[in-house]
């Protein structure tokens, strides 16, 4: 039975980012990663620009308060001044508008007094550069502005509109295939006859992979019947780079998944890890394709998918740190606790004077997925005795 870290290392060992292509840049692939150097085309700003509404001046003009200044123009956003500036002379100029040749320096409208076709500048000590968005500070033609590896966060495909980009190479997400497996389970909507349940796994793995930056191919649910388990896997793994099946993955007689797997030509690595909940984790590959078996029970399936699932699609999607994302905090509640192996508790980050803290969730074990729902992170425990008083550090995996 592996450790939790060594079967994350396993998991990371065997997969590795997915090719590049070509694709539009729209919302869709917020998340997702660069796999090229990203280069401006031009400067930017493209010309010296005023980052004010005021008047664009010589800043020798203005040495000390009081400086009159004849108005000669007047330039907006999106406009071209019609002629330079002269000693003595200033423009009227609006926020984003090109500074005249001539001019150094913009002086706020709130420093300045207009009266007819003069202004008298209020403000003493103009300097050079004054409200003034130089040409190329932001960044000049040629220079690197996203490198291969940046997550395309909102900013970034702002900065990749404004250098005219519709289209970027970026690594390619891969396809999850996604099963449940037993014949106790109906789908949502469907009528639930005496002795099954819905099928709450499905919906919540789709979720997380899509979550995660994958792209989520639901395949159902898979009957507790060999040649069932066999049809559904074997076209998961033939139409797929990634297979996630929920449930069948124990020890007992209509666990079916491993044997099935093995027959298909899956490598599996390993079956259990030691943890709670979740020790019935299989993580396999044929090829290139990894496999994980995820235990049947809701929230030790959602805890395997953020431990060494979603790790794994983001290492295939190129993110240079694919977590999981882990912290230490204070607690805010007390934990007394034994445990046989170290246990992943739902738990809730809160701000409080003193900052950030954790506080774990009411929870009645495996199967108890509403007292997941409110979790942003897994509080972690010790295997054993375990009691963390309120205020000590506790270490947190973050969802």
């Amino acid at each position: 039975m592996l450790e939790v870290a060594d079967a994350q290392a396993e998991v990371l060992a065997r997969v590795g980012p997915r090719p590049s292509a070509d694709e539009p840049l729209s919302a869709a692939v917020l998340g997702r990663v660069l796999a090229e150097d990203v280069r401006a085309d031009a400067d930017s700003p493209p010309f010296d620009k005023s980052l004010r509404d005021g008047y664009a001046v010589r800043a020798a003009d203005c040495a000390g308060p009081g400086a009159e200044l004849r108005v000669v123009g007047e330039v907006a956003a999106g406009a071209v001044p019609s002629r330079p500036i002269q000693p003595g002379e200033c423009v009227r100029i609006f926020t984003g508008a090109p500074i005249p040749a001539g001019a150094d320096a913009v002086v706020m409208q709130e420093n300045a007094r207009p009266l007819g076709d003069r202004v008298t500048i209020t403000e003493a000590g103009v300097k050079p550069g004054q409200w003034v968005f130089r040409q190329g500070s932001e960044m000049r033609a040629g220079d690197v502005v996203l490198a291969a590896g940046t997550v395309l966060t909102p900013a970034a495909l702002g900065v990749l509109a404004g250098l005219g980009r519709t289209r970027a190479t970026l690594f390619a997400a891969p396809r999850v295939a996604v099963l449940s497996t037993g014949n106790e389970l109906v789908e949502p909507g469907e009528p639930v006859p005496t002795g099954h349940i819905r099928n709450s796994n499905g919906p919540m793995l789709v979720a997380q992979v899509v979550r995660a930056g994958g792209k989520p191919d639901y395949r159902g649910l898979v009957r507790d019947d060999r040649g069932a388990t066999v049809a559904a896997l074997g076209s998961a793994l033939d139409s797929a780079d990634v297979v996630v099946v929920a449930g069948g993955v124990s020890v007992g007689a209509f666990d079916l998944v491993p044997e099935v797997l093995t027959e298909l030509g899956v490598a599996v690595h390993f079956r259990q890890v030691r943890m709670k909940p979740g020790k019935p984790l299989l993580f396999g590959t044929r090829g290139q394709t990894p496999v994980f078996g995820l235990p049947g029970n809701p929230v030790s399936a959602f805890v395997c998918f953020e431990l060494f699932v979603r790790p794994a699609l983001r290492k295939m999607l190129g993110h240079a740190d694919p977590g999981p994302a882990a912290a230490t905090l204070p607690l805010a509640d007390a934990v007394a606790e034994v445990n046989d192996r170290p246990t992943y508790r739902p738990a809730k980050l809160e701000l409080g004077e003193a900052g950030w803290a954790v506080r774990p969730l009411p929870w009645l074990g495996a199967p108890d997925l509403r007292g997941l729902q409110p979790a942003d992170a897994l509080l972690v425990l010790p295997a054993g005795e375990a009691r963390i008083d309120p205020g000590q550090p506790a270490r947190v995996v973050l969802l």
